[in-house]
């Protein structure tokens, strides 16, 4: 990342990075790396072993479900311990589980509820962490931009991981590739754990967990309820996308490596996103950001739905490849913002990465459930409504976000509402 320290002449002091957000900006890439790698074909190789989206869609179900509870447990550690004793657990235990595939082989099909859990727990684990460490490396002056940053890198890691995936497996027999491929995510992981032992630990001196009072802190600031909510709208889509364009894909080209070069594509668009957002995103945009997204989402269900082909998917994951990042960002960086005006002043910060992640995981597993019912009972063509139902309540994220007018503040009712497009209140 020497790219940001050149650019640090040109960066305003308030909004540089510190040492830790950019070694957690390195350890980020290194865990996505391997992860693309190994994320997108264990959806194929699991499609190439059964062709069943039922198994498919119910390894992805299983996932989610399982992941509020460990981060649960995960966040129970962050306050007990550090949040960087849960983020190493999580990268340990997805190196693991990728050591486990390859030991498994065909046989993960057998296992695969099994297989589900422990990925559920390893993701959760490292998600629990790194969202909190993303909160704590950051501050309310440089965060749009640090966030712009973490999906450049993000997506970085995206990018080459599938096309590298994608040549290694069509250059070997049968089901040989995956597993090399898989092997090389292990080492990735390994890569991404020892990094993280450059991240000072700091032990927090809060050590009471408010989880059980999350019901209780919704009633008291609506406007953070409402903004859950929106994550789980979010989720709705996002749940689908994670695993179905691929076996899409896959289906209408036959080949793994076009699948990986095609994410290359998506990669690129998403990284180009994240560097305009990176120079003009603001507070002041976020409404208009959101709008953007949805839309782009309609209009790209819309060539689902007039034809199944590959110029079509194509068409639409370029959309969703541009519109995620507008989408994903503003609203975690609005979230934030409102995590400051909380009773409490940031102690909360645990609880609220656990229930925006209850959240988020819920409408993955209400859509993913819904598509996988409606398909098996009602035949293919229902895919097309089920995405569109989806991509429309996306639109509802501006109303959920923009609508209240008070927000509790230090356990106060305030006017200083961090709506999207409004100046929030600095924690």
């Amino acid at each position: 990342m020497d790219w940001l320290e050149a650019r640090r002449g040109l960066v305003p002091p308030d909004k540089r990075l510190s040492p830790e957000a950019v070694t957690a900006l390195y350890i980020h890439f290194f865990f996505q790396f391997g992860a693309s790698m190994s994320g997108v074909f264990l959806t194929l190789y699991l499609w190439r072993l059964t062709e069943s989206l039922w198994i498919n869609g119910m390894y992805n179900v299983i996932n989610y479900a399982a992941a509020p509870f460990a981060f649960a447990l995960g966040g129970l550690i962050i306050k007990r311990k550090d949040r960087m004793v849960t983020y190493r657990i999580g990268i340990a235990l997805t190196a693991l589980f990728y050591l486990a595939v390859v030991i498994a082989q065909e046989r993960v099909v057998d296992y695969y509820v099994l297989f589900a859990l422990f990925a559920g727990a390893a993701g959760a684990f490292y998600w629990a962490g790194y969202l909190t460490l993303m909160y704590d490396v950051s501050t309310e002056q440089n965060r749009i931009r640090f966030l712009a940053i973490n999906t450049i890198v993000f997506t970085l890691g995206g990018l080459i991981g599938p096309a590298l995936a994608g040549a290694i497996i069509a250059r070997n027999d049968g089901l040989q590739g995956y597993t090399i491929v898989f092997g090389i995510a292990f080492v990735m992981f390994l890569l991404a754990t020892l990094g993280s032992l450059r991240i000072r630990s700091q032990e927090s001196h809060h050590k009471a967990y408010y989880l059980r009072l999350v019901g209780l802190l919704m009633k008291r600031s609506p406007d953070w309820g409402r903004s859950l909510f929106a994550f789980t709208a979010m989720g709705l889509f996002q749940g689908i996308m994670l695993f179905l364009p691929n076996i899409l894909l896959f289906q209408i080209v036959g080949r793994e490596d076009l699948v990986g070069y095609l994410g290359v594509v998506y990669a690129s668009l998403s990284i180009a996103t994240g560097m305009f957002i990176s120079r003009y995103g603001s507070e002041a945009k976020e409404r208009r950001f959101v709008l953007v997204a949805a839309a782009g989402f309609v209009a790209g269900t819309l060539f689902i739905m007039w034809k199944m082909s590959l110029a079509t998917v194509v068409a639409f994951m370029v959309l969703y490849s541009i519109c995620a990042p507008l989408q994903g960002n503003t609203l975690t960086s609005y979230y934030y913002r409102m995590i400051g005006t909380l009773p409490l002043k940031g102690q909360l910060r645990v609880e609220s990465v656990i229930m925006r992640e209850t959240f988020l995981n819920a409408g993955r597993v209400i859509s993913i459930i819904a598509l996988i019912v409606l398909v098996r009972y009602g035949g293919s063509g229902l895919l097309p409504w089920v995405l569109a139902v989806a991509s429309v309540l996306q639109l509802s994220l501006v109303w959920l976000l923009s609508r209240g007018e008070t927000s509790v503040s230090g356990g106060r009712p305030s006017r200083s509402k961090p709506a999207l497009g409004r100046k929030a209140a600095s924690r």
